[in-house]
C-alpha cells in the first residue's frame, strides 16, 4: 500500500520525535500544571465530591416534573436558544462553551443566541459541580452549571441536552434488555439513580440502544467498590459505555427528531464520493480534462482515504491524471451550489499528489449575483507541496457571502511522469472556522507501543495570528502512573530576537484535537481539551507568572535543525484519553493520528455579558438555586415546591425514608410493630376505662344505698 514506511525509515522518525525531549533536553526539568488534578473524574464523581445529590447524578427536579417522563412538547426550547453567561465561569470554560455551541450549529439545527429580553433563557454559572434541569421549564432564568473540571466540551454537550430535553440513556424502559445493573455494587443511597422510565409516557424516539451515547453512565457510575455497576450484555459494549468525547449518531438522530431537524445550521456539504452522482458535483465547462472516479489510481493512490480499500464495492475518490493529460490542460471539479449564511466557511478535504512537481491544484470559488448570472471565479488558495505518496489533510478558509461553488482546478503545467495525477477526497464544507495547524503523527499505534512511559513527544512549533509561538507535548505511552493513557500538554514557546508578545501571555485559549478521520464532518467524535492562558496564574511553589515568557523561566531546547528555542512550563492532562479509545473509531487511520491544534484569543470573555437595555435580570427562583444549600440524605432528592426547598425521599416496596431531610427510615415491619403497639395500648386504654367506670359505678351505688338507709332510720325515729 502506498505511504509503507522502511523498518530503518521508521525508526529513524521515531527516533526524530524522542529528540528534543529526553536525549536532547537540558537537565532541569519544569514543573507542568495538570488541570485534572491527575484523576480522570466523571460528571457524576465531581457532583458527588461536591457534596451534591441530584437526581441521575446531574439532574434538577422540581416539583411539577415526574421523574418517569420523557419532557412534553411545551417544554421544547426554541431552535434558537438564548443563553447568558455569569461572570463567575471561569474563561476557560466560557471558550469552551462556544465551542460546544459550534457543534450543536453544525451537527444539528439548534442554534444559541446571546440573551435579549426573551421571557425564557438559559444562565449559565459556575456552580460546585456539572448540573441541569431537563428540558425548558418556564421559570425565566434557567440555571446550568458548569464548575470546576466541567469543562470539557462532551460534559457541556451533556448537560445542554439535558436543558434541551433528555434523560440518560440508561434509564430507558428498556435498559434491562441491554445492561444489567448490579444493584449490590452501587453505594448505598445511590440506588434512585439507575430508575428506568415507564415506556407507556416516555419515548426513545423510535432510535436503538445507545451503548455509545454521550448520555450514559461509564459502567463504574455510583460504585461501591472496584466492580462495575453496569454491565453491558454485549461484553464489547463493556469500555464504550461512559464516553465523553462527543455527540454519537444516536444522540443526533434523537436530537433532530425532537426538534425536526434537516440539516444542521452550519452545514453546507459532504463528499467520499461513493455514490455515483458524486454528490452533485460537476465537470467544469471550458476545460481540456475530466477528474475520473475511481477506485485506484496508476501511480498512486492505490485507495482511497474514506475506506482504505477495505470495502469491496466501495473506496472512490476523484483523479486528475496529469499523466494522460498534455501540457497547459486544465480539469475543473466544482461542487453544487452553496447559500452560505455567516460569510465565512471552512473547506476541508484529503489531496494525495502523484503527479510532476511543476503541476497544480488551485481552489477558487464560484460566485454567483445578479451581475454575474453565470458565476464569477475568485482564487483563493494554490495548494502547495512537491509530490509524496501520501494521503495529505488540507484546511482553505473561505468568505462567500453570496450564492457559490468551490471550485478544484488541477493543471498540468509541463511534461512529467507519464503515470500519476492529483486525487481528492472527503470534501466537507461548513461555516466554522479552520483549525491553524496540523500535526500528523505517522505510524501512531507503532509509536504508542514502543515510546517508554514518561517519555514526551513534541509537535512542531506553531506560530499565532497574534504572534505567540506553542508547542503540543505528548505522553504517547502516558506518564508514570497513567499507562494505557494519551497524556497531552500546550507549551509556550520563544526565541532570541522574538517581539511584539505581552507577557505573561494573556487570554489565549490552545485547543488540542485528535481528529476522528470519518469521512463525513457531523459524523466525527473527535477528543479534544482547552487550555487558556491566564496571565495572573503562578508557578507551583513559586512567585513567577506561569505564563511567562519562556526565555525568562523556561528550558533552552536544542531543535533537530540544530536551532535553539525556549520552552515554558506545559499545561495538560495526564488523562487526555485512553488507548483504548484511541484505537477506536477513525482515531488512527492509515497509521497515522491527526491533531488539529489552535491558539485563539478569549480575551473578550473577560468582559461581562451585556444585559439586554430593557430588562434586568430576574430573581432565579430555579430548583437549582433554591436547593443550593439543601442537602437530602440517604438519596432523597430537593425539589422546589412553592418557592420553598422540600426533599423528596426515596421509596422502596417495603421501606421509606421520611423526615424533612429524609433523615429517618420505615419499613413494613415498622408498621406492624407500630399497629400492635397501637392495638395493646387502645386496649390498655379500654381496660384502665372500664375498672374506673366499674369502680365509679359501684361507689355511686354504695352512696345511694347509704342515702336510703339514713331515710329509713329518721321516718324510724319520728314514729
Amino acid at each position: 500500500m502506498a505511504g509503507r514506511e522502511p523498518t530503518g525509515v521508521l525508526i529513524l522518525y521515531i527516533a526524530w520525535l524522542l529528540c528534543g525531549t529526553t536525549l536532547c533536553l537540558p537537565a532541569a526539568k519544569l514543573l507542568d500544571y495538570d488541570v485534572d488534578g491527575g484523576r480522570d473524574l466523571d460528571i457524576f464523581d465531581i457532583n458527588e465530591e461536591a457534596g451534591l445529590n441530584l437526581a441521575e447524578g446531574d439532574i434538577v427536579l422540581d416539583e411539577k416534573q415526574p421523574r418517569n417522563s420523557i419532557i412534553g412538547e411545551e417544554y421544547r426550547w426554541p431552535k434558537t436558544i438564548p443563553y447568558y453567561m455569569e461572570d463567575d465561569l471561569e474563561i476557560n470554560a466560557k471558550g469552551v462553551i462556544l465551542k460546544a455551541f459550534e457543534q450543536y450549529r453544525l451537527k444539528t439545527c439548534i442554534d444559541f443566541k446571546p440573551w435579549s429580553g426573551e421571557a425564557n433563557y438559559i444562565s449559565v454559572f459556575k456552580g460546585d459541580g456539572c448540573f441541569s434541569s431537563v428540558g425548558n421549564r418556564h421559570v425565566g432564568k434557567q440555571r446550568l452549571s458548569i464548575g470546576t473540571n466541567c469543562d470539557r466540551i462532551a460534559t457541556i454537550e451533556h448537560e445542554f441536552l439535558h436543558a434541551l430535553g433528555f434523560w440518560h440513556e440508561q434509564s430507558r424502559a428498556d435498559r434491562d434488555d441491554y445492561v444489567k445493573i448490579m444493584w449490590d455494587r452501587i453505594t448505598e443511597g445511590k440506588g434512585h439513580n439507575f430508575n428506568t422510565y415507564d415506556d407507556t409516557t416516555s419515548s426513545s424516539l423510535g432510535v436503538p440502544y445507545d451503548y455509545s451515547s454521550m448520555m450514559h453512565y461509564s459502567k463504574t457510575a455510583f460504585r461501591n467498590g472496584t466492580e462495575p455497576t453496569i454491565v453491558t450484555k454485549i461484553p464489547a459494549f463493556s469500555d464504550i459505555i461512559g464516553q465523553r468525547m462527543e455527540f454519537s449518531d444516536s444522540d443526533l438522530l434523537k436530537l433532530n427528531r425532537l426538534y425536526n431537524c434537516t440539516q444542521g445550521s452550519t452545514f453546507l456539504d459532504s463528499c467520499d464520493f461513493e455514490r455515483e452522482n458524486i454528490c452533485g458535483m460537476i465537470q467544469g465547462h471550458g476545460d481540456q480534462a475530466d477528474w475520473d472516479r475511481v477506485t485506484t489510481a496508476t501511480g498512486g493512490p492505490d485507495t482511497d482515504y474514506s475506506h482504505m480499500g477495505k470495502c469491496n464495492g466501495s473506496g472512490y475518490f476523484m483523479h486528475f491524471s496529469t499523466g494522460r493529460a498534455n501540457t497547459g490542460d486544465k480539469a475543473l471539479l466544482e461542487s453544487r451550489l452553496l447559500y452560505p449564511k455567516r460569510g465565512y466557511q471552512c473547506l476541508q478535504f484529503f489531496y494525495y499528489n502523484s503527479a510532476g512537481p511543476s503541476d497544480t491544484l488551485k481552489v477558487y470559488v464560484r460566485e454567483y449575483d445578479k451581475a454575474n448570472p453565470n458565476g464569477s471565479l475568485r482564487l483563493i488558495k494554490t495548494i502547495e507541496g512537491s509530490p509524496r505518496e501520501l494521503w495529505q489533510l488540507h484546511h482553505v478558509s473561505l468568505d462567500a457571502k453570496m450564492k457559490f461553488r468551490v471550485v478544484f482546478e488541477g493543471t498540468k503545467v509541463e511534461a512529467g511522469p507519464p503515470s500519476g495525477g492529483l486525487s481528492l477526497d472527503d470534501i466537507n464544507v461548513s461555516e466554522t472556522a479552520c483549525p491553524e495547524f496540523i500535526w500528523r503523527v505517522k505510524n501512531f499505534s507503532h509509536v504508542m507501543e514502543n515510546t517508554p512511559i514518561s517519555t514526551p513527544i513534541f509537535s512542531p512549533l506553531f506560530t499565532s495570528k497574534e504572534g505567540y509561538t506553542f508547542q503540543m507535548k505528548l505522553y504517547p505511552s502516558g506518564e508514570e502512573g497513567y499507562q494505557g493513557q494519551l497524556s497531552a500538554y500546550a507549551h509556550l514557546v520563544a526565541r532570541e530576537g522574538d517581539t511584539g508578545q505581552i507577557w505573561p501571555c494573556p487570554w489565549k485559549q490552545i485547543t488540542m484535537m485528535l481528529m476522528d478521520q470519518h469521512p463525513q464532518i457531523q459524523k466525527r467524535m473527535s477528543n479534544q481539551r482547552s487550555i487558556t492562558t491566564d496571565p495572573n496564574m503562578k508557578a507551583a511553589g513559586s512567585d513567577k507568572f506561569f505564563w511567562d515568557d519562556p526565555r525568562k523561566d523556561g528550558v533552552e531546547v536544542t531543535d533537530t535543525d540544530g536551532s535553539k528555542y525556549f520552552r515554558g512550563p506545559g499545561s495538560g492532562t495526564p488523562v487526555y484519553l485512553t488507548h483504548l479509545r484511541a484505537k477506536s473509531r477513525d482515531f488512527i487511520k492509515g497509521g497515522d493520528a491527526i491533531f488539529l491544534l489552535t491558539m485563539e484569543d478569549v480575551s473578550h470573555l473577560t468582559v461581562s455579558q451585556p444585559l439586554p437595555s430593557t430588562t434586568s435580570q430576574p430573581i432565579s427562583t430555579t430548583p437549582s438555586e433554591v436547593c443550593y444549600n439543601v442537602q437530602c440524605q440517604n438519596g432523597g432528592v430537593c425539589v422546589m415546591d412553592e418557592g420553598k426547598p422540600a426533599c423528596r425521599c426515596d421509596v422502596g416496596d417495603d421501606w421509606w425514608y421520611y423526615g424533612d431531610r429524609c433523615q429517618h427510615r420505615g419499613s413494613n415491619s415498622d408498621k406492624t410493630t407500630l399497629a400492635l403497639a397501637s392495638s395493646l395500648s387502645v386496649l390498655g386504654v379500654m381496660l384502665v376505662v372500664t375498672v374506673v367506670s366499674v369502680i365509679c359505678v359501684k361507689k355511686k351505688y354504695k352512696k345511694r344505698m347509704n342515702n336510703n338507709n339514713n331515710v329509713v332510720m329518721l321516718n324510724s325515729h319520728a314514729s
